[in-house]
């Protein structure tokens, strides 16, 4: 029988389609006269006088309706509700069309006949395109490397997706798992509803070996409860995307994908204010520095979405560069790539001036601590002289906005890249003091999920490698958020200054990078090691790396804050230098990096950086480093 349908489905599609209609013909004839046998009690009948094909005519005429449906044009191992509409459509037409038949009394049609007729019709060819599914599907389906699941939602979503994972090679569906208990214990799509807590102890018998959260809707902080749920079970968990990103509402396997981590640690985002959104930006020529960054290239993703006059892409990497602005070919929007250095102020006022920049959103710095503390000099010289030049470029030329991306890590650093990036926002405090035309501000927040200096992505690799993950303490916490959120409080708090400013961004609460790390493994499928070395991967502790606190803050001032219009942005009060004092300081900075002068720079960092306390102490190393 294998072979049979073997050798039918290897056949061509045309003559597949063939082999269906000719089956057809056989059996809707047969049919009508089963209808007319059963109705009168004698299986003779002349319906037409001088004209015995009448059954064969239906069966014809039933065939030209459901093809002019697509009933032979649809794939039937696809068949779904959507061909049982149209077949349902086609044996309404078919009654129809006999009951006019008997209005015109054009042939003998006792008044039942069509509606028995409608039901065997609507019988046989729902039955029929059934079997030759099933058959197909058991014929041609890997049983031994179908992976068995469980789907966490019985709603639409997990209804659609069940019915693709059974017409699938990979996926076999076991159960439903749902929250609301009207629906625990019945069936949908013969597969049962289990609860949470039963579902969980069902696993092992049922060789469960993914979940899959079939719930498009559901909030983070759920989707976060629903996963550590299923801590102990030795399941990985799948999902299907946001509802927004399902193409035009409906579900296929090849939306089905890991959950990431970036969405558990993630809050719900807070609807963005429009108005804020667009008062730097709409009409306007804005110029991103760092253009090609983790957050930088976020800020041109946000920029192009409200509709700007022009974007100028500026960026010290060409690789960096020719990467987002291809991106943003598309965007509808005039991009200007242009290469080059923050430190260079005379480009900077050159292409300020040509473009006519009216809003310069500054992500232009060093950010990975390891390497800023190997080579400080050159920490110092982009991060904390860069900026000096680029707000300086921007206040010659008449920019209207300057805002500075700045981090938690200028808060009490233990650094060379926090203290640059503090000595960065003391001269653009200094110099918004003067008043200038420009506006300038600073905003301040943590870790971003996802980016380059993420550790998310660097345990993503560990983790694929087999382990071990590398955790630097075990009491290590951070910040986090997503880069669209960061970027879009980047934006919004940059029109909220007024001059010299200090945002700050609610960033939640702080995560322990060990949790992280261990939540990551089991979202892979895997067990954490633990003392005893039971589980799947190690986690092996590596010590803090050299300048590495174990705690971040966003304050230095924790008295003197206060809150804004937007619920996630705060604006801190902070002590600052007079531009007259910092201008000073900053060429002295100047030149001890010219000269390498790292006693002289140690002075400079531990006078002016609020708290700044190298641990260990600076030391010199080859090469001119300290």
């Amino acid at each position: 029988m294998k072979d049979i349908i073997r050798s039918i489905a290897s056949l061509p599609r045309r003559q597949k389609q063939i082999v269906l209609v000719l089956m057809d013909l056989c059996v809707l004839p047969l049919m009508m006269w089963l209808a007319y046998a059963i109705r009168l009690a004698r299986p003779n009948v002349e319906v037409m006088q001088g004209l015995d094909g009448w059954y064969l005519y239906v069966g014809i005429f039933g065939i030209l309706i459901f093809a002019l449906l697509g009933i032979y044009s649809a794939i039937v191992r696809s068949f779904n509700e959507d061909y049982l509409l149209r077949i349902s459509i086609g044996t309404f037409i078919q009654i129809v069309a006999l009951y006019a038949i008997k209005k015109l009394d054009i042939a003998f049609i006792p008044m039942s006949i069509p509606l028995m007729y409608g039901f065997m019709l609507f019988s046989y060819m729902w039955w029929s395109r059934a079997v030759i599914r099933y058959a197909t599907i058991k014929t041609f389906a890997k049983k031994q490397t179908r992976k068995r699941v469980a789907i966490y939602g019985a709603g639409l979503a997990g209804q659609q997706i069940a019915a693709a994972l059974n017409r699938s090679d990979d996926y076999l569906p076991v159960c439903f798992i749902d929250d609301k208990k009207s629906l625990q214990g019945q069936s949908l799509s013969g597969l049962k509803i289990y609860s949470p807590k039963r579902a969980a102890t069902k696993f092992g018998k049922f060789a469960i070996e993914e979940v899959l959260l079939a719930m498009p809707s559901v909030g983070r902080a759920r989707k976060k409860e629903i996963i550590e749920s299923f801590d102990s079970a030795d399941v990985k968990i799948m999902e299907l995307p946001g509802i927004t990103q399902l193409v035009d509402g409906q579900v296929q396997i090849s939306d089905i994908r890991e959950v990431d981590i970036i969405d558990l640690l993630g809050r719900d985002p807070v609807p963005p204010k429009p108005e804020l959104l667009e008062k730097n930006i709409k009409d306007k020529v804005v110029m991103v520095t760092g253009a090609g960054g983790s957050i930088g290239s976020e800020l041109c993703r946000q920029i192009v979405k409200h509709q700007p006059k022009l974007l100028v892409l500026f960026e010290m990497s060409e690789f960096a560069l020719y990467s987002i602005d291809r991106e943003l070919q598309t965007s509808g929007i005039q991009v200007i790539p242009v290469l080059g250095s923050v430190t260079n102020q005379a480009k900077l006022e050159r292409i300020i001036a040509e473009y006519q920049v009216q809003t310069v959103y500054h992500a232009a710095a060093y950010k990975h601590v390891p390497l800023v503390e190997a080579n400080p000099f050159e920490g110092i010289y982009n991060t904390s002289i860069g900026t000096a030049r680029s707000v300086d470029a921007a206040v010659n030329q008449g920019v209207e906005t300057f805002v500075l991306i700045s981090t938690d890590k200028a808060v009490r650093p233990t650094n060379v890249m926090g203290a640059s990036k503090r000595m960065a926002e003391l001269y653009c405090q200094g110099l918004a003091s003067t008043n200038p035309k420009t506006q300038i501000s600073i905003v301040r927040f943590g870790n971003v999920l996802g980016s380059s200096g993420s550790v998310v992505p660097l345990f993503k690799k560990q983790i694929a490698k087999g382990g071990p993950v590398t955790v630097t303490h075990p009491e290590v916490t951070r910040y986090f958020m997503t880069i669209p959120e960061a970027a879009q409080l980047v934006i919004q708090a940059g029109a909220m200054g007024t001059g010299g400013d200090v945002f700050l961004l609610d960033m939640g609460e702080p995560v322990k990078i060990v949790d992280l790390a261990k939540q990551m493994i089991r979202l892979s499928g895997f067990k954490p090691m633990d003392d005893k070395g039971l589980g799947d991967i190690e986690i092996h502790f590596t010590g803090l790396r050299p300048g590495e606190k174990l705690y971040e803050e966003l304050l230095i001032d924790q008295e003197n804050v206060e809150k804004t219009g937007h619920e996630r942005i705060l604006k801190s009060f902070e002590k600052y230098y007079e531009y007259s004092e910092i201008y000073k300081v900053f060429n002295i900075l100047s030149k001890s990096v010219d000269n390498s002068d790292s006693h002289q720079l140690t002075d400079i960092l531990e006078k002016y950086v609020d708290g700044f306390n190298m641990l260990p102490p600076l030391s010199h190393s080859s090469s001119g480093r300290f």
